[in-house]
């Protein structure tokens, strides 16, 4: 359903040819009556309706003067409320613009736990559905205003302005913020946003774009934990399909959102009751019906198809397939 400023501005149109037609209908009156030209009898319409009392153009008759004062009673009143109809949604328009950027910014502040995306060219916008789909609360930083309506009419948090600048990424409330992806339009300017944000938050865990030779160690030198090529990933990606088309295949799957089995990453908390716990104990084969590919150790070594003896430790993140319901389960056993 349209909000009520979409139905007010639908209605400038209307307004705006009412208006016309007021004016049209006046002069026609003149040139019928008095016989005088198009020009003089619009002349002689604004003047009255507007009240502004110049003389009149021509002398009238009795029967012009009759229709003037029709003209005035009937039609000023049709036209003040016309202009301040549509002044009234210039205001407001602008005032709802205002309070509603306040909003946006105060709700931005009490955000924690967030994902920063910063550039919403056409990677960033399937960065920011993807993350949108999952439930995972997105900031956007983006200067380009061809895009900004349409963020705004997607949904997304979003801050108007350069992602190179401390203030904007505090405003971005990097300093709660779990993760941030730069994705903007050149690698010197993702290099300078992924410095600017290690300064501010030296914990946060960045992923940045980089497409020429050589920016991949220039951005992790920078301070970013993972970067990653577009054009890279998508060359392996078709060389993967022409080799392994079924693995690929799989992998998509597995990968997919809105399906009823996913490939999921599970980190086990600090408090977690299976820590200590060998596989074959745990209960996640038996009782869940997962696949566990692999386990990733707090200190980055990689145990793929752990055998069934394996601890589980806290601080370990589970790679696990299986159903969306299981894998939910999973995630609250390991807390």
């Amino acid at each position: 359903m349209p909000s009520g400023r979409m139905v007010t501005y639908r209605k400038i149109p209307q307004w705006t040819a009412c208006l016309l037609a007021l004016l049209l209908i006046g002069s026609l009156g003149f040139m019928w009556l008095e016989r005088w030209d198009f020009f003089d009898s619009l002349y002689m319409t604004v003047t009255t309706l507007t009240t502004v009392g110049y003389s009149e153009v021509h002398p009238l008759s009795r029967l012009g003067r009759l229709y003037n004062i029709v003209l005035i009673l009937s039609g000023m009143g049709v036209m003040f409320y016309i202009l301040g109809s549509l002044a009234r949604v210039v205001i407001e328009g602008e005032l709802h613009a205002v309070l509603g950027r306040r909003k946006l910014i105060k709700h931005i502040k009490r955000m924690k736990h967030h994902y920063i995306l910063c550039g919403f060219g056409r990677i960033g916008e399937i960065i920011a559905r993807q993350l949108k789909d999952r439930g995972l609360s997105l900031v956007v930083i983006e200067s380009d205003p061809a895009l900004l309506g349409r963020l705004e009419t997607s949904g997304y948090y979003f801050i108007n302005g350069d992602a190179t600048r401390e203030e904007v990424l505090l405003e971005a409330g990097i300093e709660q913020a779990k993760g941030l992806i730069s994705v903007v339009s050149s690698d010197a300017s993702n290099v300078y946003v992924v410095l600017t944000a290690r300064s501010l938050s030296p914990s946060l865990f960045i992923v940045a774009r980089g497409e020429e030779p050589g920016s991949e160690k220039k951005l992790l030198r920078a301070g970013a934990d993972k970067v990653e090529s577009p054009y890279e990933m998508g060359g392996q990606k078709m060389a993967q399909t022409i080799m392994r088309p079924t693995v690929v295949s799989f992998m998509e799957l597995a990968m997919k959102e809105g399906v009823d089995w996913t490939m999921e990453e599970i980190a086990v908390g600090p408090a977690s009751p299976l820590q200590g716990v060998p596989l074959a104990d745990s209960g996640i084969r038996q009782k869940l019906n997962l696949i566990l590919v692999a386990i990733k150790r707090n200190n980055g070594e990689m145990l793929f198809n752990p055998s069934h003896q394996t601890p589980i430790l806290a601080g370990d993140t589970l790679i696990a397939l299986g159903l969306r319901k299981n894998l939910d389960a999973l995630e609250k056993m390991v807390k």
